[in-house]
């Protein structure tokens, strides 16, 4: 009888974990998922006794300092409307500097925080645009960018710590970009985009004020400024001449010889130094997720980092003694927590804890990077994320997601929107459709002055990937994006509307004739690369009119939610009430909620757990086919 009892047990365990039986799993509430806390930013005090951070504890981000002795966590700020981005500790005291918006508008300024706990707005002006930009080396002033002389260009200024007096240093007619200033004062490193895949750098001589071409070429070949030396002789730049990805180079600025210093597989995204120069960091794109490298000049060697748990290492910072590295660690089901390692003794300390502890991870879904060939045979990579208790005998319908951009990219990584659909039973791939970056400049240039063709159509042959999956239900198929993606949402249900089966567009464009002819005046620099990938909407009108869906809605027979933003400066509001209005009227159910406290971009926890009940809600209507 004890055998015929043993064997019973074995054979329900085997059931169970060969089926992935719907009632060993355990569901959570968006509520559940909102309270993981959401870590970034990480500067050291001068005395290097606690680390300057932001989170959304409260429900919106604030700033934090945790205490490295003692690893208590205080918060600094305590806003309850806009929220607040860290941006650093002063080199020589504890008030921080941190920016804020209204609402999401982007109209970004510069605060400091004193000691005391009292704030002083250092870049007023109703329609001025500041962005921090760095420490001077001497530790007396700051660089930061602003557009309060022109709406249209950003100038370099110098502000000094202690009068908080400015005074510009760049004035910028030229449309550059700013990138890094010299140790010593003297240089600018600046550049200027032409399109996606043609970029020049230029080197400004502050005193003289020689601007100088670093980058002369011939046909298309990026070049972007990647950090001066500390011995401000010379300036570090990536490029991708001759190559489908970018590498590291370097200019000796008094000879002008330039040499090859890193080369990978993959793009190199950014460069920098430590302190003094010892370590220089390098973040590489390594097929959707982030590769760091950090080289120890001094020992003519890398440095090891510590084995974490699952995922991988997104940033690193050093502090000013090179004593400390700070670590985010972060993988597809656990979000990005800071640890701090001892670089001499390698011991490591983990500074936060972001998952709420009682979610499992167990009900989470892990990431895989898959490949699928679409209609034309291109290799189209993918991020898929498996519901863990969907099987053949449980099978679950999909979401195709399209990242934002244009020339964005899907990146294995935690995102509790996701997490959610995936824990209530909804598969994911996250699409790197023609025109994502990451890929070569090859990849990201498939779609230019083509969108609602070849990359729709990846998104459409993403289907044909799912329906081989033998746990998705290949009947029950929709598609999600935000910004651009919210584009290829709309674009689906225009331009293909048979392929899929709902849609939610959350802030996505759908009148390019638009959104083209009122983006931001601070985007001046970017205008004419944005014009050469999308059309330029003064020129080519009858084109922007055939890719925008607002114009073909009488196609749309799929239903669609809608989530917008009040305050976005990107993609005006009027746009999605016009798509909204448009689908109506084919009396096609279509769900509209705006924010009124948003911009592009959902900040906000409250507003985070409203939009992802809804859409959970929307698609086990419309796609599961639940009923309440």
């Amino acid at each position: 009888m004890k055998d015929i009892q043993m064997k019973i047990k074995l054979f329900t365990a085997t059931f169970i974990l060969v089926t992935g039986c719907a009632n060993d799993h355990k569901e959570y509430s968006i509520d559940e998922f909102m309270k993981t806390t959401s870590f970034s930013g990480a500067s050291f005090s001068h005395d290097e006794k606690s680390i300057l951070i932001r989170s959304n504890q409260t429900g919106i981000y604030n700033a934090y300092k945790i205490e490295i002795e003692s690893g208590e966590i205080i918060q600094l700020t305590h806003s309850e409307s806009n929220s607040i981005y860290t941006l650093s500790y002063f080199p020589q005291d504890k008030r921080i500097l941190y920016r804020s918006d209204q609402g999401g508008n982007e109209i970004w300024h510069i605060y400091v925080q004193n000691e005391d706990g009292s704030t002083q707005d250092l870049t007023p002006g109703e329609n001025a645009r500041s962005l921090f930009s760095g420490w001077a080396f001497h530790e007396k002033s700051f660089y930061y960018t602003s557009n309060k002389r022109n709406p249209k260009y950003m100038d370099v200024y110098e502000m000094d710590i202690q009068s908080f007096e400015s005074k510009i240093i760049f004035q910028n007619d030229g449309a550059l970009n700013y990138a890094d200033v010299s140790n010593d004062g003297r240089f600018l490193a600046l550049s200027k985009t032409h399109t996606r895949d043609n970029s020049d750098m230029y080197l400004y001589n502050v005193k003289s004020g020689e601007l100088k071409l670093l980058s002369s070429h011939v046909g298309n070949i990026n070049h972007s400024p990647a950090g001066f030396s500390v011995d401000s002789k010379s300036l570090y730049f990536l490029t991708d001449q001759d190559s489908e990805f970018n590498f590291l180079k370097r200019y000796n600025i008094p000879s002008g010889e330039i040499e090859t210093i890193q080369k990978e597989d993959w793009d190199i995204w950014y460069n920098y130094f430590s302190h003094t120069g010892r370590y220089r960091v390098t973040g590489i794109n390594v097929d959707s997720q982030t590769e760091i490298k950090i080289y120890d000049d001094e020992k003519n060697r890398h440095v090891r980092l510590p084995n974490l748990p699952a995922g991988n290492v997104s940033s690193v910072s050093i502090s000013k003694s090179e004593k400390y590295m700070a670590l985010y660690h972060g993988g597809a089901k656990s979000p990005s927590d800071l640890y701090l390692l001892d670089v001499t003794s390698k011991a490591y300390q983990k500074l936060t804890d972001s998952m709420n502890p009682n979610v499992d991870p167990a009900y989470l879904a892990d990431a895989k990077v898959i490949r699928f060939k679409s209609f034309d045979g291109l290799e189209i990579p993918a991020v898929y994320y498996k519901p863990p208790h969907a099987s053949s005998k449980n099978r679950v319908p999909a979401l195709v997601r399209v990242h934002g951009g244009p020339g964005g990219q899907a990146r294995v990584g935690y995102r509790a929107s996701n997490q959610y659909l995936l824990n209530h039973g909804y598969a994911i791939l996250d699409i790197n459709n023609r025109g994502s970056s990451g890929y070569g400049k090859t990849f990201q240039t498939l779609d230019d002055q083509a969108h609602g063709e070849g990359d729709l159509d990846d998104c459409v042959w993403a289907i044909n990937w799912l329906q081989k999956q033998n746990h998705v239900d290949g009947e029950k198929i929709g598609i999600v994006g935000g910004s651009y993606g919210g584009y290829m949402v709309m674009a689906a249900l225009a331009f293909r509307p048979d392929a899929f089966d709902v849609g939610v567009n959350i802030f996505g464009v759908t009148n390019w004739l638009r959104t083209l002819k009122s983006i931001p005046p601070w985007w001046e620099s970017a205008k004419e690369s944005l014009y050469k990938e999308m059309g330029n909407p003064n020129t080519q009108e009858d084109y922007l009119y055939s890719i925008s869906p607002l114009f073909h809605a009488k196609n749309i027979k799929k239903p669609v939610l809608v989530l917008q933003g009040a305050n976005d400066p990107r993609v005006l509001q009027v746009e999605s009430d016009e798509m909204v209005e448009a689908v109506r009227k084919q009396g096609v159910p279509v769900e509209y909620i705006v924010f009124p406290d948003e911009g592009h971009g959902f900040a906000k926890k409250k507003n985070q757990i409203t939009s992802n009940e809804a859409i959970l809600k929307f698609l086990d209507q419309y796609l599961k086919g639940v009923s309440e």
